[in-house]
């Protein structure tokens, strides 16, 4: 039996997550790392990192950027793999992620969705076939409690169309203004309201045609599981750095 971490098991997703593990026979919840310290789901929760002494195979986290430097010296002292889902990080948090992966093993990923992981390769398979000739826009939708945007999804889906190009297309979120005409940048709209919980949308728009792409999240559920396979599939690894394309390799092709 695996046991697991939750950082943030005081949240929504740390509920979830602790619904779906509750009858599984491969993994458990060990202990939570929240700012509601004590006792919850019937484990203990402790406030830091720095007081876990508890011995765990993986910790999952679904809490704030905030958290990271106490949870990498956490994981990398004691060889525990990280199952990152939180998104928000800056560029020096994103280094620093990447570089504990040569010392534990970390798997991250703006979202651990099946379809938005099948939505990436087939957003890559129509940025090549349509080429230059298409302009390319993300809309991202999400409730109004979330915190950045774009969404870490958006930022996946523009990536993967990017890929194509080389990297070489600027990113826009939104337009305001005269911005005069559109140019080769890959545009990034963030609509927040009510309790969506996660739509993205991504549109190849060409001389007479409209070609999109899109994905609707009807549950918070469905990123609990996909994080809950990641993490049984790199208890155990020592380092290096991954993300669903390792976990579906014999599912995407």
């Amino acid at each position: 039996m695996l046991n697991f971490l939750i950082c943030g098991i005081g949240g929504k997703m740390g509920a979830n997550l602790v619904s779906l593990l509750s009858g599984d026979q491969q993994a458990k919840v060990a202990c939570g790392v929240d700012v509601k310290s004590g006792e919850m789901y019937g484990v203990p929760v402790f406030a830091s990192f720095k007081d876990v002494n508890i011995k765990v195979d993986a910790v999952i986290d679904f809490s704030s950027p905030a958290v990271l430097d106490d949870e990498i010296a956490f994981c990398t002292k004691n060889c525990i793999p990280l199952v990152i889902g939180s998104t928000g990080y800056t560029q020096e948090q994103l280094q620093k992620i990447k570089d504990a992966s040569s010392k534990t093993a970390v798997f991250k990923t703006a979202n651990f969705s099946l379809g938005v992981n099948l939505m990436v390769e087939l957003v890559k398979k129509a940025a090549k076939v349509l080429g230059e000739d298409f302009d390319i826009e993300i809309i991202e939708r999400h409730h109004n409690q979330k915190v950045d945007a774009p969404s870490g999804t958006a930022l996946m889906l523009a990536d993967a169309a990017n890929e194509v190009f080389e990297d070489k297309k600027p990113y826009v979120d939104g337009r305001s203004g005269q911005t005069g005409k559109r140019g080769r940048e890959i545009g990034i709209h963030a609509v927040r309201g009510g309790t969506i919980v996660g739509e993205h949308e991504i549109m190849f728009a060409g001389e007479d045609e409209i070609i999109s792409i899109s994905h609707s999240a009807r549950s918070k559920r469905v990123f609990a599981a996909g994080a809950i396979k990641a993490a049984k599939w790199i208890a155990g690894k020592k380092c290096g750095f991954f993300d669903m394309k390792d976990v579906l390799q014999n599912i995407i092709q």
